[in-house]
């Protein structure tokens, strides 16, 4: 396959924020696209981030040698993008840039050999893959943290589902679970209307941070859907402490303390599974001491790790996490995504495939996900722009 051209176009998310869209032209004029999301709670070790300006450069940088290439693979389309940027942060190309050209040049690929996306990187990264299995839908309904103008110190409250043979009636019963929780907040607090947050999820004070969890394990109950939904928190820790100490609901807490709080939310909830970034990004410490006092839980990692697979591999192998999350924007291309998602199934670490708060109307999430077997996705509330990558789920895996 030829890239005849690169082509940038601005486009906004889904906060209204500009973003990028790459537009890759095969050497038969045939246009393939992709639309980068962005993120408001980055780890400090995600790659570099271009605005549109800067972006147009380092297209043009692409451009002065893209055009006498041939390209059989993924894996060679983000050879050469590494090859010309070469910093581990992407400072030459901007890890946005190149992850919008590898999107759409493997469209271009995929296209060009009859095959879908997901079925060319699984045959590239994961060929080893035998067993079909739907993944976990990790859902926002209730917002706080970075993404939620709220007294909320924790970021999202996850509704999990599981996919018990129908994918689109799993998703139906999420959305009716998500709009039963709304009439229920509606009633409970006397609100006309409630505020939403960045992902869809319902972003309104309340009492404390467990009460969210409360409220959707009752309503999980009420509805007879244990065997259909559990739960999960991001915590986004580094938003609220650092290993030096942490600030929740206006008290201090030492990493055991922290801990301890922890136990107490899942002794608290039978149907919690999960917390995500449950510490700083540089406290493992306080990682690994949550795994050893939950072992039977989901501890896992993001700011922690960066889908990075040298990151995975080091707190994998510590015992820090036994879950992680891949998002291909905070690492730059398709074949380090797949590389830090190889390196968290050497361990028998749990992938879950996430989106970002500042989506856009690109679903490859969805498609990396079936590519590698992904445990789960994370794809925020049933709602608006987010249903894409629903609906795709359901396209996928129906």
């Amino acid at each position: 396959m030829k890239i005849h051209e690169i082509e940038l176009r601005k486009i906004f998310d889904s906060r209204g924020e500009p973003t990028i869209e790459v537009i890759v032209i095969d050497g038969e004029g045939r246009r393939f696209t992709a639309a980068v999301p962005s993120g408001k709670s980055k780890g400090t070790r995600e790659v570099s981030t271009f605005s549109f300006e800067d972006a147009r450069v380092a297209v043009d940088k692409i451009r002065e040698t893209v055009a006498a290439k041939v390209f059989e693979g993924v894996g060679e389309i983000d050879a050469f993008l590494l090859g010309i940027d070469g910093t581990p942060e992407k400072k030459i190309l901007g890890g946005n840039v190149m992850l919008g050209v590898s999107i759409a040049a493997a469209r271009a690929l995929a296209h060009g050999m009859k095959r879908e996306v997901w079925e060319l990187i699984r045959e590239e990264y994961f060929s080893d893959i035998v067993e079909e299995r739907v993944p976990l839908i990790l859902s926002n309904f209730v917002n706080g943290g970075g993404h939620a103008n709220n007294n909320l110190d924790l970021q999202e409250y996850l509704v999990i589902a599981r996919t018990n043979g129908s994918v689109i009636k799993t998703v139906g019963k999420l959305i009716d679970l998500y709009r039963a929780t709304g009439e229920f907040l509606k009633k409970q607090y006397k609100l006309n209307n409630i505020p939403i947050g960045d992902e869809g999820g319902y972003s309104l004070d309340f009492p404390d941070n467990f009460e969210p969890l409360s409220i959707l394990e009752a309503l999980i109950d009420e509805n007879d859907l244990e065997n259909e939904f559990i739960l999960g928190l991001d915590a986004a820790a580094s938003h609220f402490g650092s290993e030096k100490g942490y600030v929740l609901e206006k008290k201090k807490y030492t990493r055991e303390k922290l801990v301890e709080k922890y136990k107490e939310y899942f002794k608290k909830s039978k149907l919690l599974l999960s917390i995500e970034d449950a510490f700083g990004e540089n406290d493992t410490e306080g990682f690994i001491q949550l795994r050893k006092a939950v072992p039977e839980k989901w501890v896992v990692g993001d700011d922690l790790t960066t889908t990075n697979a040298k990151e995975i591999e080091n707190h994998a192998g510590e015992g820090a996490i036994n879950a992680v999350i891949i998002k291909p924007n905070q690492i730059g291309t398709i074949a380090e995504a797949c590389g830090a998602i190889q390196a968290a199934r050497r361990h028998g670490v749990k992938i879950i495939v996430s989106h970002r708060s500042g989506e856009t109307e690109d679903a490859f999430v969805i498609e990396l996900a079936k590519a590698c077997a992904a445990d789960g996705v994370k794809i925020g509330a049933p709602v608006k722009e987010r249903l894409i990558k629903f609906n795709e789920l359901i396209r996928l895996y129906s």
